[in-house]
């Protein structure tokens, strides 16, 4: 570095009077970048490096100078304090490392967050299917419930029907129309053909926005809420069915204990006398399920009043509670002592007598076999059907027979036909229904026929 403006020390000086001569080159100090202050009117420094000079004042130089120099300063006491205080770099690794560790629970706390997230919509996923799954369980059963009450038959009188309705538009049609029974109107649930259509099929047809898990969740709840409701309200029509059922088989049943006992008779003697039909097989006692429930247990229970029913209707077609004759009922003569129509004295009449037409069919009463048919003094032409255990029915004054002497007779066969035969006035039917022999007022089955046939 020098002060001088316009001189340079490393480049020598040529002379015109040197040619010729050996150039003797002076000494130069060359440095890559030196500084040689020269005396200067404004006192400037300038800095030389191969050959490209830099002019530096005073203030400026001494600046980058002291800059230099301050930030020397500066690095060493920073290598020297955190060479001798440790500490420092120690606290600055833990922070990193409690940084670190911060963000690693807060990334466990998430992930543990999503896992029980998951594990809740699994749980509900996992609960709605078993809701599911009872529900459709249910319904099956419920099904097969009405199944079982469409292929329970009928019992007359076991169910009681409402009175139908009149119109006073068309009458006629509405007394066509057979009101249903509780049983065949039972509602069946049907099945969908599996759980998506029937999830699907109560979905809005439109497009609706997307919905919260949250609603989801409720939405699937108020559906299994309605398919649960909807198979409450089955099952309850099929109770009350079952039940109407079961009430009305109870009531026949009291009815025909009630008409055996009033009649007088014997209703093992009866049982006893009631011929067997073929049928046989092994025995197989009836148990129920140890999971059976209310509706099992009632349906148990009308099945075990079923049979009996129909016992006590096998038993009670050996009695003669029906009439006689089609039509209405109407009496010329009652049962007891009255007037004799050829004597006009006092004499015990052993039956009724029904008004009828010359040629009309007159039906046995009761299931029984023919005893006597033909002649028999003031009965005329008469029939006597034999019905067991005493019980036995005679049909007189007839103009025509219809069976023989040892045929078995059913409920409603035609024995003859209405006449005037024997001791008799007119066209008529003479009835007698006789107890061991003894004649009894036939009136007394005729009102336990309408009391059977009731409701």
């Amino acid at each position: 570095m020098s002060k001088s403006s316009a001189q340079y020390s490393q480049y020598p000086q040529h002379h015109p009077h040197d040619h010729g001569r050996a150039l003797r080159r002076r000494p130069v100090a060359v440095a890559a970048a030196a500084a040689i202050p020269l005396p200067d009117a404004d006192d400037a420094y300038t800095i030389v490096h191969h050959g490209k000079q830099v002019r530096l004042g005073p203030v400026v130089f001494w600046i980058v100078v002291g800059t230099i120099v301050l930030l020397g300063l500066w690095s060493a006491a920073t290598a020297t304090y955190f060479a001798f205080r440790d500490d420092v770099l120690t606290r600055l690794i833990a922070r990193q490392a409690e940084m670190q560790y911060a963000y690693e629970d807060r990334i466990a706390e998430l992930r543990a967050k999503v896992d029980r997230t998951t594990s809740r919509q699994l749980l509900d996923q996992e609960q709605f299917d078993q809701k599911l799954d009872q529900i459709m369980k249910r319904q099956t059963a419920l099904e097969s419930r009405a199944t079982a009450l469409g292929a329970m038959p009928d019992v007359t009188g076991s169910i009681p029907r409402t009175a139908p309705q009149r119109s006073d538009a068309n009458p006629s049609a509405t007394q066509g129309t057979p009101k249903p029974s509780p049983i065949s109107d039972t509602v069946i649930f049907v099945a969908p053909p599996d759980r998506e259509a029937r999830l699907e099929s109560r979905a809005p047809a439109v497009l609706a926005p997307p919905t919260s898990q949250f609603a989801k969740n409720q939405g699937f709840d108020n559906v299994l809420v309605r398919l649960t409701t909807s198979l409450d309200q089955v099952e309850r029509r099929q109770m009350a069915a079952l039940s109407a059922v079961e009430d009305g088989m109870d009531s026949r049943m009291r009815r025909m204990r009630g008409v055996v006992s009033d009649l007088g008779l014997n209703l093992a003697s009866l049982e006893a006398a009631v011929p067997r039909s073929a049928m046989g097989g092994p025995f197989v006692p009836v148990k129920l399920t140890a999971n059976a429930g209310p509706f099992e247990k009632q349906l148990n229970r009308i099945n075990t009043t079923r049979a009996e029913l129909d016992r006590l209707n096998r038993t009670l077609a050996l009695v003669p509670y029906r009439k006689p004759v089609i039509g209405e009922v109407e009496f010329t003569s009652g049962f007891g002592v009255r007037s004799d129509p050829f004597l006009g004295r006092p004499a015990m009449h052993t039956g009724l007598d029904f008004r009828a037409a010359t040629g009309d069919p007159v039906r046995v009463t009761a299931y029984g076999k023919v005893v006597s048919a033909g002649w028999s003094g003031g009965y005329g032409r008469m029939v006597e059907v034999d019905h067991g255990n005493g019980l036995s029915t005679r049909y007189g004054h007839l103009s025509e027979i219809s069976v023989k002497v040892g045929e078995v007779v059913k409920i409603g066969q035609v024995v003859g036909l209405v006449g005037s035969t024997g001791r008799s006035t007119g066209p008529h039917l003479h009835y007698e229904t006789r107890i061991d022999g003894e004649a009894v007022d036939p009136q007394k089955f005729l009102r336990a026929g309408v009391r059977l046939s009731a409701g």
